[in-house]
C-alpha cells in the first residue's frame, strides 16, 4: 500500500486553519484562490516577496480571492501562510477530511470532525500514511542528527512505500515532516539538528504495530534509557575535573570539529580567553577564542562583554562563550546585538551534544541489528512462478 502521498506536506496546525477558513465555501472557489496565487509565481530574476500576508494579499489578490486568503490568515494565530495553500489542500482530499454538502459547499467530514478535534487515533492513522511514525522510529535510534543524517534511512523507507525517488524529492519530503513533528513537539529541533522528545518518544511508544511479540518498544526505551544515563555520567564527570584539564578537553572538542591551531592558553594574561583556534569559514580562515566556564549556575551579560572585549587582543573575529550551566536571557540578546562581533553560546546540554557527535570523552557503540521480514522477495518469486 503506498504511503507518503502529500508533497507539500503541511503541519497539522496549517491544514486545520486552512479547513476551518474553507468551510462552507465551493471546492471550486478555494481551488481557484489557489491558482490566482500560483499565477503569480515569480522567477530567480524577479522573485516575489511572500512573507508578510498583511501586505501581498492586498497586493495581489482582489474580491473573494483576497476576502478567503485573508481569512486563512486570520485564522488560529496566523499560523498559515496563505502562500502554502496547495499542500493543505493536497493533504485534505487525499485523506478526505473534507466534504461537498448538499449546497455544494465544503464541510469537516467525520474524519476531518476528528482531526479538527485532535482525536489521538486520527491522528496517528495520519502520522502512519505519511511516514511520520516512521520517521520518529528512526529518530529514536540517534542522538541529535542532522538532516543528512537521516537521510540515506528515510531514502530506503520512501523506496519501498512511496513513489518519491529522487533525492531531492526525499529530501524536500523528510524536511517537511520534521516541520510539523517539531511544531506538535514530538521532535526537539537546535540548530540544524533534531532529536526525538519525550513526548515524541510516548507517542511512538504507543503508535508501533501491535504484535504478539514486538520488543521494539523495549529496545527503543532501554536504548534512550541508558544513553541518558550515559549522557548524565559525562557531564557529572565534567563538572568534577580540573579547570585547566576541561580546558584541554574543549581544546580536543575544537580540533575533533575542524579547527585549527588550537591552543589553550596560559592562566594568566589571556584576557579571559581559555581557548584559541582556527576555523575555515568558506575561503577564509578566521581566528575564534572560547571562553570556557565549568559553572553550573546561570551566565550573565557581563561575561559575554568580557569575551568580545578580548577579541581584538587575539586578532579574533569572533568569540564562543562554553558552559556547563544554563545563560540568562540577557546573554541571549548581547550575544547578536547588532554591529557587534558575534558571540556563540554553547551551554551544558549543547556541549554535551556536541561532545557525544564528535566522540571526545565518550564513544558509540556498535549499533544493534533488527531484522525485519521483506514480503517483497516473496512476491518477486511468486511472480516469476506465474511468469512460469
Amino acid at each position: 500500500m503506498q504511503k507518503v502521498r502529500t508533497p507539500l506536506f503541511p503541519t497539522y496546525a496549517q491544514a486545520a486553519a486552512f479547513m476551518k477558513a474553507s468551510t462552507g465555501l465551493p471546492p471550486k472557489a478555494v481551488r481557484d484562490m489557489i491558482t490566482a496565487i500560483h499565477d503569480q509565481t515569480g522567477t530567480p530574476q524577479n522573485p516575489v516577496d511572500w512573507s508578510d500576508p498583511d501586505t501581498w494579499i492586498a497586493e495581489r489578490l482582489e474580491g473573494a480571492h483576497a476576502e478567503l486568503a485573508l481569512k486563512i490568515w486570520q485564522t488560529d494565530k496566523q499560523v498559515m501562510n496563505p502562500r502554502h495553500s496547495y499542500g493543505s489542500w493536497m493533504f485534505i482530499n487525499n485523506y478526505g477530511l473534507m466534504e461537498i454538502d448538499g449546497e455544494g459547499c465544503w464541510q469537516p467530514s467525520e474524519r476531518g470532525q476528528q482531526f479538527l478535534g485532535e482525536d489521538e487515533a486520527t491522528l496517528k492513522w495520519l502520522d502512519d500514511e505519511e511516514g511520520l511514525l516512521a520517521l520518529l522510529e528512526l529518530l529514536s535510534g540517534l542522538e541529535m542528527a542532522k538532516r543528512s543524517d537521516i537521510l540515506p534511512e528515510w531514502m530506503a523507507f520512501l523506496h519501498q512505500v512511496s513513489k518519491f525517488a529522487s533525492e531531492s524529492s526525499c529530501k524536500t519530503t523528510l524536511h517537511q515532516r520534521l516541520s510539523n513533528l517539531v511544531a506538535r513537539g514530538l521532535v526537539e529541533r537546535q540548530g540544524n539538528r533534531y532529536q526525538i522528545s519525550s513526548g515524541g518518544l510516548g507517542w511512538l511508544k504507543d503508535s508501533l504495530p501491535k504484535k504478539a511479540d514486538d520488543p521494539r518498544k523495549a529496545i527503543i526505551n532501554g536504548v534512550n534509557r541508558y544513553n541518558l544515563q550515559q549522557k548524565q555520567l559525562l557531564k557529572d564527570h565534567l563538572a568534577a575535573m580540573d579547570p585547566y584539564q576541561f580546558e584541554a578537553l574543549i581544546g580536543e572538542l575544537l580540533r575533533a570539529m575542524g579547527y585549527e591551531d588550537v591552543e589553550v592558553t596560559k592562566a594568566s594574561g589571556d584576557k579571559g580567553v581559555d581557548v584559541v583556534g582556527s576555523v575555515q569559514v568558506g575561503i577564509t580562515t578566521i581566528t575564534e577564542v572560547v571562553q570556557v566556564k565549568r559553572q553550573q549556575g546561570s551566565i550573565t551579560r557581563p561575561v559575554v562583554d568580557q569575551l568580545r572585549g578580548a577579541l581584538p587582543y587575539h586578532k579574533a573575529i569572533r568569540g564562543t562563550l562554553i558552559t556547563l550551566g544554563k545563560f540568562a536571557s540577557s546573554c541571549e540578546q548581547a550575544a547578536l546585538f547588532p554591529g557587534a562581533a558575534p558571540i556563540t553560546l554553547i551551554d551544558g546540554d549543547r556541549l554535551i551534544d556536541l561532545l557525544v557527535e564528535n566522540q571526545v570523552g565518550v564513544r558509540k557503540s556498535r549499533p544493534v541489528e533488527l531484522l525485519e521480514l521483506d514480503t517483497s522477495a516473496f512476491e518477486i518469486s511468486e511472480a516469476l512462478v506465474e511468469a512460469e
